[in-house]
Order: C-alpha cells, then sequence, then structure tokens
C-alpha cells in the first residue's frame, strides 16, 4: 500500500559559524575515509586493535601519515582510539568497509564514489552556469563508452547494490512472477538477488554493452547463466522485450535527463503484462524538499554529469505513473534516509 503517513523531513537551519564550517569542510572526513580505504587500514584492523606502530607496519606507510589519518577518523568516529592508544575499527568501519565482512562495501566507495563521483562535483560550478565544456561527460551514455571508466563504476557499483538487492527481495513479492526486465541492471546484483529469492524467475538486463561484458561475469559466479540474459545497449533507445511480468529500473531514472524518465514510464507500461509489476528504486526526496539530505545530494551528484536530470519525488513518480494508468501498490523506504522504491501495477 501507499505510506501518505511518512512525516515531512524536519530540518533545523543552521545558526553558527560552526555549523558552516562542519558542512564547507566535510569534503575532508570524506577524504579520509577513503585514503583509508585505499591503504586497507580497515581490514587489517578487523583482527583487532592495532597501535599505529604496528598498523603502519602492516599497511607499510609511515607512521606519523598512519597517526595523522587515524586521528582524523577517530575524530569523525570511524576508528576508536583506546586509552592505551590503541586503534581499532568502529561497529559500522568493521561490518561495511573491512574486506573480512560479508557486508563489505568498501569497493563501492573506494572506487565509485572517489575516484569517479567526488572529481564529478568539481564541475558543478560549469553545470550551474550551463558552461560546461563539449568534451565533458555529460550522461552516462559517453561515460559507459570509456572501457576503463565503465569497468570502475560497473564493478564498485555491484559491491554497493548487492545489500539494497537483498532487501528488495524481501520488500516486493514475486512469486507469481516468471519474467524480469532490469532496465539498466548494471552488472545485474539486483537481478542475481532476486533470481536467488525467486527460483521461477528469469530475467533479462539492459545496459551498454562494456557493462554487459562485465556483468557477465558476476552473472556467471552466480550460477545464474540459464537464468539471465543481456541485451548490449542504451536503455532509452533500445527496443525493451514485451509481456514482461515484472520490470525493475533501480538507479536510473536520476542518472538520464528528465525528458526521458516520461519515455522510461511509458515504455515499462507498454513492456508489462497485464497484471505486471514496475518497481522503481532511486533517490527520492520529500514533496517539501526539504530533504533527506543524503537523496538530496546526490540527485545533485548526478547533476553535475547529467545537467539535465530531473529531481524526483515519491508524488510527482506515483502521479506520473497514474497519468499512464498505473496503480500504485507500495511507496517506501529501501535504503533508510537515501533511497526509496516505489512498486506500481498494470491493470489485469
Amino acid at each position: 500500500m501507499l505510506d501518505d503517513d511518512t512525516p515531512t523531513t524536519q530540518v533545523k537551519a543552521i545558526e553558527t559559524a560552526e555549523d558552516l564550517s562542519s558542512i564547507a569542510f566535510s569534503f575532508m572526513a570524506s577524504k579520509a575515509l577513503f585514503a583509508g580505504l585505499h591503504a586497507d587500514i580497515f581490514s587489517q584492523l578487523s583482527d583487532g586493535p592495532k597501535s599505529a606502530a604496528e598498523l603502519a607496519k602492516a599497511v607499510d606507510i609511515p607512521i606519523n601519515r598512519i597517526v595523522m589519518l587515524t586521528t582524523a577518523l577517530a575524530s569523525v568516529g570511524v576508528l576508536v582510539i583506546g586509552d592505551d592508544e590503541k586503534i581499532e575499527n568502529s561497529p559500522a568501519a568493521q561490518s561495511f568497509l573491512s574486506k573480512q565482512s560479508k557486508y563489505d562495501f568498501g569497493d563501492y566507495l573506494r572506487y565509485q564514489i572517489d575516484q569517479q563521483m567526488y572529481p564529478f562535483l568539481l564541475q558543478l560550478n560549469a553545470v550551474m552556469k550551463g558552461d560546461l565544456t563539449e568534451d565533458a561527460i555529460s550522461s552516462y551514455k559517453h561515460w559507459m563508452a570509456d572501457e576503463e571508466q565503465a569497468s570502475v563504476y560497473s564493478e564498485s557499483q555491484h559491491a554497493g547494490s548487492l545489500g539494497p538487492g537483498r532487501t528488495l527481495a524481501r520488500k516486493v513479492d514475486l512469486s507469481a512472477a516468471r519474467t524480469l526486465l532490469d532496465v539498466g541492471g548494471g552488472t545485474g546484483a539486483m537481478t542475481i538477488s532476486l533470481c536467488k529469492a525467486y527460483e521461477n524467475l528469469h530475467a533479462t538486463i539492459i545496459d551498454f554493452p562494456n557493462v554487459s561484458e562485465i556483468g557477465w561475469r558476476f552473472i556467471s559466479e552466480a550460477g545464474l547463466v540459464d537464468r539471465v540474459r543481456y541485451i548490449p545497449g542504451n536503455a532509452v533507445e533500445v527496443q525493451w522485450p514485451g509481456n514482461q511480468d515484472a520490470i525493475l529500473m533501480s538507479y536510473l531514472m536520476s542518472g538520464v535527463p528528465g525528458d526521458d524518465v516520461s519515455a522510461l514510464l511509458q515504455n515499462a507500461y507498454d513492456s508489462l503484462a497485464p497484471g505486471g509489476k514496475l518497481l522503481v528504486h532511486d533517490f527520492m526526496v520529500e514533496e517539501d524538499r526539504r530533504g533527506p539530505a543524503l537523496a538530496a545530494l546526490w540527485q545533485l551528484q548526478h547533476m553535475a554529469f547529467t545537467p539535465d536530470a530531473r529531481s524526483l519525488s515519491v508524488g510527482w513518480l506515483t502521479e506520473a505513473g497514474k497519468k499512464l494508468g498505473f496503480e500504485v501498490e507500495l511507496a517506501d523506504n529501501l535504503i533508510p534516509a537515501m533511497t526509496k522504491l516505489v512498486v506500481f501495477s498494470k491493470p489485469a
């Protein structure tokens, strides 16, 4: 059912210079986190606390640099420095940043966020003024044509999507579905999670050729080569297969020009079988446009390389779907405070 009781996001207006500084300098904390990942600090601490000297030796980095970095990370709570001056992971770092953890998504932060998303924000000023040069990356279409960039993005995104994929499989009942179309499905992390949860499901993934080649390796490793196929191509341009029981669009609408969003919805309606479901997972802000902050910031991030991107909200999306004839089954959080899931159904 549609959740109409979601409270309005409450954001306190900042008042002090310290508040402004906290925002202005927060990029330093994120770069410290990325540096810790590249140095493999969190994995080295996964088996217990270490002194600065022990950690410096383990990662082969001079001790003065380790002291400086771990102090910075401890100051924002990513690491903990005990009374004996030994350094250990915070609970979050232990669970999500160590290569030994089942829920590790460090590669997603280490490669996609640090090496790709972070630099793109440097062109935000040019985007706002309309001064983005012709050779600047302006959409996924151009970005994914670069084999190296496609590889970095896709492999790191796979690491970041496995957890949300498992959550999606729990939230949506696809037990009656036999076919799934994953539009812009990347390396298939979401598809893999859904196919493992629903053994009768067979899937088709549409994504760029470079991404499809990388994704096939993950599909093979998951033992799903007989249940998943790829259609290499631009999801907004290629012909979609019809009569689908379910269609998934995850992180797609926020990454394309705004004019393409309505076309994607129409394609989904036309390609679904009667009674089929459309699952839209993406960064969406509240109707009052006060947040959530992570969703709003991610939308801004996407605009930095897709200048004509649209700011999505649940209200706008559900109304757009209803105009096409969809019924709304569910609107709920998927990644708390960051992404939402909207489930539409096509009348039988």
